[in-house]
């Protein structure tokens, strides 16, 4: 997948639809994530990166810079799922981050993808917590290495 997949950052008010779309897809549809609690009003706030394969939308994750580089709402849908698309659009996010001066990031991980963010250099901190009725736990990512 990797020759055929683009990351960017994307225009959110131009692609807003396709950013939810692919937010409900995956937070609403599967994991059964209230539609009212899923867009929010950081997102007028917030950079969006968009994964595209062959040029359908396939995934999405924004940055807070605001909130001091929250990373939130990384969703890719389920057949490009392990396929790369997910660690494109962090290390996407990553390169803003840094640019915009940031020294580290962090994000309210679901467990079931702790190990994802492991693997990418996140480091769990605290107590596990429910948000929209799913077990998270904060990690973070120092950009200073």
């Amino acid at each position: 997948m990797a020759d055929n997949l683009e990351v960017y950052l994307a225009d959110f008010i131009r692609e807003r639809e396709i950013i939810e779309e692919l937010r409900v897809r995956v937070f609403v549809r599967e994991q059964g994530v209230p539609e009212d609690l899923e867009m929010d009003e950081r997102d007028m706030y917030c950079q969006h990166f968009l994964a595209r394969c062959d040029g359908i939308a396939i995934g999405t994750v924004r940055l807070d810079l605001e909130l001091e580089g929250k990373m939130g709402r990384l969703a890719v849908i389920q057949p490009y799922r392990r396929r790369g698309a997910g660690r494109q659009l962090v290390e996407r996010l990553h390169q803003s981050a840094r640019d915009a001066g940031l020294s580290e990031i962090w994000c309210h991980a679901q467990l079931s993808a702790q190990n994802f963010y492991s693997v990418l250099g996140y480091k769990a901190e605290g107590s596990i917590f429910e948000e929209a009725g799913i077990d998270h736990v904060t990690m973070r990512y120092s950009m200073v290495k």
